[in-house]
């Protein structure tokens, strides 16, 4: 099928541009200069854009292009915002192409009109924060409660199991099923909370400090204005930023956040790969918990089940902790006014904060609701572990007790038989000191 195109104009020159397309000559350029990946701003950029264009038209007295951008913010147009995340540093290229859209739509300028009061150094930037605050606020945050809540349940259900405890991989004192997991509930808690206080700083917008800070071409009181209609609009506490220089020349808030996921990341890694551990075997390995089963594991071994959705969160586990290598780097390349990272960067704190909420919601209802505990299996480890020695030093000494732990673990026999027989604590006593329920707390 043949395509037609029509000529467009920009401060370069002539550009072929597809007869259908919304956008114009700079985008049009922009998509040639830039054919790197296939990767394009998410939904939740693109709405923040538009929201963007939409408040600053609002501010400008230009309704017919507040309504077009308004358009772009609800999703109607996604399929023209064609330019590559791999492109000019400061996004300049995706402003124009959202610039290029509205301005098609409503009759009017891209940079005249559309653009009027910013520059694409104070406009990325923004719609970066914006839409990180956003799908924190609506997505992620939610999310890490609904998983929170799946092990707080867990917890509870758990309570009476004792188990054994394990410390550098080898057995140690008895802890309960429930204890375990209120540790993991804790730690989805705390990430949480770093999460929260991670946005303070994304609550703080760049826009109004156009080119370099100074706020060069833009109407005076222009800025708070905008801001609050975004503000207005979203729900979110979205405030001018109290530095232009700082907002636009360093972007530390997003590495921060991203510092927040990438803990967040590693804190569900220590969960998942617990929880599979403790779910290894099922009959040679650990086997305490019962996983729930969600798919033939193997294409030749009949009737194996794996881990797979503990292993789906370790894989977003280590592309969120890999994205946040990429915005650490990122920025850190500000150079003077302005940093120019900033598509890639805000590509990879989204992704991160989209997989995180989904893995989130994915472990909590497919694997971490299903979970069961194998009570024979883990309360028998209990019994056979030499561990159990430990509550005998305060009656012995730690000397004596370390020497019955070495023949029990020699001769095959539980501490219990061995106690009995050596240790000259009396049988009642004994059965006290080696009651696990006494040991957990």
């Amino acid at each position: 099928m043949s395509v037609s195109y029509r000529i467009e104009r920009d401060t370069m020159g002539e550009m072929r541009v597809p007869a259908e397309a919304l956008y114009g000559a700079q985008t049009a350029r922009a998509i040639e200069n830039f054919p790197i990946s296939g990767k394009r701003f998410p939904r939740s950029f693109l709405r923040a854009l538009g929201l963007i264009k939409s408040a600053a038209a609002k501010a400008n007295g230009r309704p017919e292009i507040e309504a077009a951008a308004e358009a772009v913010a609800e999703g109607r147009h996604d399929a023209e915002f064609v330019v590559d995340i791999f492109q000019t540093g400061s996004g300049t290229s995706t402003n124009m192409n959202a610039n290029e859209v509205i301005g098609h739509l409503a009759g009017a300028h891209p940079n005249d009109e559309v653009n009027r009061g910013q520059s694409s150094n104070d406009v990325i930037p923004t719609a970066m924060h914006i839409a990180a605050a956003e799908e924190v606020q609506a997505r992620l945050l939610p999310a890490m409660r609904q998983l929170q809540e799946s092990l707080e349940g867990k917890a509870q259900q758990f309570w009476d199991i004792i188990k054994i405890g394990r410390t550098h991989l080898q057995d140690a004192v008895p802890i309960r099923m429930g204890q375990e997991f209120s540790g993991y509930a804790r730690q989805v808690e705390l990430s949480r909370a770093r999460v929260e206080s991670a946005l303070s700083g994304i609550y703080e917008l760049p826009l109004g400090g156009t080119a370099v800070g100074t706020g060069l071409n833009a109407p005076r009181g222009f800025a708070p204005a905008v801001i609050a209609e975004i503000a207005r609009r979203t729900g979110l506490p979205f405030v001018e930023a109290a530095n232009h220089f700082e907002a636009q020349a360093a972007r530390e808030s997003a590495c921060f956040l991203s510092g927040a996921l990438r803990t967040y990341a590693v804190a569900l890694t220590k969960i998942a790969n617990d929880i599979r551990w403790l779910g290894s075997g099922p009959r040679c390995g650990l086997g305490e918990l019962k996983l729930p089963p969600v798919q033939p594991g193997s294409s030749i071994m009949p009737g194996k089940v794996n881990p797979v959705i503990a292993e789906s969160l370790l894989m977003v586990c280590a592309q969120v902790i890999g994205n946040d290598a990429t915005i650490t780097w990122c920025a850190a390349a500000g150079n003077f006014e302005l940093n120019v990272m900033m598509p890639l960067m805000a590509y990879d704190l989204l992704e991160s904060i989209e997989l995180l909420a989904a893995a989130s919601r994915n472990f909590a209802a497919k694997l971490v609701d299903g979970l069961e505990v194998d009570r024979a299996r883990a309360e028998g480890f209990v019994e056979q572990s030499l561990a159990m020695g430990t509550s005998l030093a305060p009656e012995i000494g730690y000397e004596k007790a370390a020497a019955l732990v070495k023949e029990a673990y020699a001769s095959g026999r539980t501490i219990r038989d061995v106690a009995l027989e050596k240790s000259g604590i009396r049988p009642e006593r004994l059965n006290e000191l080696l009651n696990p329920a006494s040991q957990v707390g």
